[in-house]
């Protein structure tokens, strides 16, 4: 590699975050999420963004000339955005999780307001509390992912993110677990092993997918090798996108799988 490669990449402004003890924001050149800058378009410009999308996370509605994106399946690959730069905008924020896949797709931007690392975890903290009286014990299982999520999900236990000190740790066992944090598409070859770890997680119990690969098979589709999404499998209560999504994504993620549970004991 010259000089001159190494400096460009070193240019490319695309950071995590550009001061690790900030948890309010990170750089605008991280892809977060992409989001839809007009309410109406035509069926060309949806055509043309469908060829160039290699998850095929648009659809169009013929009749409102509406364009979304589905964030399940999307992997911010900035394919549409170096397509047509003044219909689609790339985001910081991140793909919020969702209860459901219908909670995924979103059409045009209308902003959002986003809460920090913080915040977020400072409330799950007293919810895990009101519903378990102690820790959350989560059981992650990687069923076939690239690594990537992994990679921010070990995050969440470093000095910077500190996930136990909201009263979440990971365990080796699902026996063990209250919740299990599920990555990849789930290979062919994992299917058997992710529905008994499922049986042996006890009840009551949440099934959380990371990354759009568990939420819908993501750039692996559904395949002879895969199975296009882990809720083919186990029952899922929560959807976090995102390729992969960031250590903030992940904890409104389980926030939002508690606030199922606690509305699920509510009702009884």
């Amino acid at each position: 590699m010259t000089n001159s490669d190494k400096n460009s990449i070193m240019d490319d402004k695309i950071v995590t975050v550009q001061n690790p003890t900030d948890m309010t924001g990170v750089s605008s050149g991280y892809r977060g999420k992409v989001v839809i800058a007009h309410d109406k378009v035509s069926e060309i410009d949806f055509e043309n963004l469908d060829k160039t999308c290699p998850t095929h996370s648009f659809d169009f509605d013929k009749k409102s000339q509406a364009l979304s994106v589905d964030h399940g399946k999307c992997i911010t690959c900035d394919k549409c955005r170096v397509l047509s730069p003044t219909l689609i905008k790339i985001k910081s924020n991140f793909a919020p999780a969702s209860k459901n896949k219908a909670g995924l797709v979103e059409s045009f931007d209308v902003g959002t307001a986003e809460r920090s690392y913080d915040e977020l975890g400072k409330e799950l903290k007293e919810k895990i509390h009101n519903l378990y009286g102690r820790s959350l014990a989560i059981r992650e299982v990687d069923a076939g992912s690239c690594n990537g999520c992994e990679v921010e999900i070990t995050a969440l236990n470093n000095p910077i993110y500190d996930i136990e000190r909201f009263g979440i740790h990971f365990v080796a066992s699902p026996r063990h677990a209250d919740l299990l944090l599920v990555t990849g598409p789930s290979s062919r070859n994992m299917e058997i092993a992710l529905k008994r770890t499922y049986d042996a997680t006890p009840n009551p119990k949440l099934v959380v997918a990371v990354g759009a690969c568990a939420c819908s098979g993501g750039i692996f589709g559904d395949t002879y090798a895969t199975t296009g999404g882990i809720d083919r499998i186990v029952p899922v209560d929560v959807y976090i996108p995102g390729c992969p999504p960031r250590p903030q994504a992940l904890i409104y993620g389980i926030l939002l799988a508690i606030d199922k549970k606690l509305a699920a004991k509510s009702n009884l």
